[in-house]
């Protein structure tokens, strides 16, 4: 059973439903996350696109920013989860479903370590786009190279609006320079928060194998004790049937010396 087995809403009794358990709550947030890392990785993968917009560029950091907080959260519930099934009154096979459920969670936060990097390298490439310029009418594209005195104010106010534009285009890339400077400091500064988080997960997954190896161990110890008191018992049986047979033969042969003893009296 791994994360996927917990997607199903939880059964509803008399119209109400069921809380989750601890594990049913980690496999749903691992599945948020993962849904969370497909779009992600679709709009990383639109980036230096006709679509790579401030927009698009805000609603990347937006993802992020919601992902790293999801994978906090979740990361929170797994040690909670982890402490938990170091109690020996917990079932040993949910023990074994947890770890799987932290090495299904390490695996997603690989795939989005992957994409951060990924968002990292091309944001730093490529810019934004602008957003498409006013059109001027057609009047003022084609006007005639020579103006009377009547339509020169309109040829000032073109003038001025094409300087106007192009000095917001320069504010625009002046702003966007900035905001991506500033955008590649906040990814690598979320980059060094899934870092340490994957530290963290790194020794959880360690200690979910030493639980594991010790219900295995155990199972075998179990088994082999088993097995070796079938042994014991297979010979034990043996021996007693053996004895059984002795004794068999020992009261034959007093049963005939006796018969004999008497036949000899009777003579």
């Amino acid at each position: 059973m791994s994360f996927q087995d917990f997607q199903k809403p939880s059964s509803s009794v008399g119209g109400r439903s069921q809380p989750q358990s601890p594990s049913q709550a980690v496999a749903a947030a691992i599945f948020q996350i993962n849904t969370a890392v497909s779009a992600f990785r679709r709009l990383v993968d639109a980036i230096g696109t006709a679509k790579d917009t401030p927009l698009h560029r805000q609603k990347l950091h937006t993802t992020r920013q919601r992902i790293l907080q999801l994978v906090k959260d979740t990361s929170a519930k797994i040690k909670t989860l982890s402490d938990s099934d170091h109690d020996i009154s917990v079932n040993p096979s949910k023990k074994i479903e947890d770890a799987k459920l932290v090495r299904d969670f390490q695996t997603t936060l690989q795939e989005f370590q992957k994409a951060q990097q990924l968002a990292s390298e091309r944001e730093s490439t490529y810019s934004p786009s602008a957003p498409p310029p006013s059109k001027t009418s057609d009047s003022d594209e084609y006007s005639a190279p020579s103006v009377d005195q009547e339509n020169r104010p309109f040829l000032y106010d073109q003038k001025r609006q094409e300087v106007v534009l192009l000095d917001n285009e320069i504010s625009f890339n002046e702003a966007m320079i900035d905001e991506r400077e500033q955008g590649i400091k906040d990814i690598e500064e979320q980059i060094g928060q899934a870092n340490e988080i994957f530290k963290d997960l790194a020794v959880l997954v360690h200690e979910q194998g030493v639980v594991i190896d010790d219900i295995h161990s155990n199972i075998e110890s179990s088994s082999a004790a088993t097995t070796q008191g079938r042994v014991q018992l297979t010979k034990a049986s043996k021996s007693s049937k053996a004895k059984s047979s002795w004794c068999w033969w020992v009261l034959v042969i007093f049963v005939i010396a006796l018969i004999i003893f008497l036949l000899v009296l009777i003579i």
